[in-house]
């Protein structure tokens, strides 16, 4: 249970894939113009990467090496297809918001990442909750950046106002160029708050000091004997 909760933690708050990895780019640039939009995306990606991760934990053992990637993509693409289908009975208008991007969710780095890296090597239970982990983690931030998005830029959020009327967005946040700057600003803002990157764990006395004479590394062995 342990193992499950942190891989929970994980994929929302240490390894986000938005804000900490910075994978999944395009469609959380090109899909948050809306909250709405946001949160669609990021439980589409959600349902796939628990769906896939479990499955492909079941066949771990009988999937041959040789051909694991071709069978995970196999698997993921069965699952997309299913929520792709949900979608466009169930929730059309964000079906026809999302477009392109939801069959898209196939070659999703996150979800073939999470595949190879953990669901073919762990248990089906905590390769669920690693799934979950990241699913959440990346509707969280599509849905953040959304939140900025549809609130600078037209005065909204989930189609709600919530600033008067009188207010006239500023356009930028809903075109190209805005899906950057609100992911610049999130990104600092969680470094502002101390929420550890994926590279800045390493402690700081790790770092080169500039005397080689004295420094017990590999490097200065390599730098002593290049100088003989």
């Amino acid at each position: 249970m342990k193992t499950s909760l942190e891989r929970l933690y994980n994929g929302i708050v240490k390894e986000n894939p938005t804000f900490v990895l910075m994978l999944g780019m395009c469609p959380t640039l090109a899909v948050t113009t809306s909250a709405m939009n946001g949160l669609g995306m990021g439980l589409a990606t959600t349902a796939v990467l628990i769906m896939s991760n479990v499955m492909i934990s079941l066949l771990r053992k009988v999937i041959p090496n040789g051909v694991r990637m071709p069978a995970y993509i196999v698997i993921v693409a069965s699952f997309v297809t299913i929520i792709q289908m949900l979608l466009h009975a169930y929730v059309t208008p964000l079906y026809n918001a999302l477009g392109i991007y939801i069959p898209l969710i196939v070659v999703n780095c996150i979800i073939l990442g999470r595949a190879e890296s953990y669901a073919s090597k762990n248990k089906v239970i905590p390769s669920l909750f690693d799934g979950m982990g990241m699913g959440l983690g990346f509707t969280v931030g599509l849905t953040s950046i959304g939140l900025v998005r549809e609130l600078i830029g037209t005065g909204m959020i989930f189609g709600l106002q919530i600033l008067p009327k009188s207010y006239e967005g500023i356009s930028i946040f809903v075109l190209a160029p805005g899906a950057f700057l609100v992911l610049a600003f999130l990104c600092a803002l969680q470094n502002k708050l101390g929420v550890k990157g994926a590279n800045r764990h390493v402690k700081e006395e790790n770092f080169c000091g500039g005397d080689c004479t004295h420094c017990q590394s590999m490097c200065a062995d390599k730098d002593k004997e290049g100088n003989k």
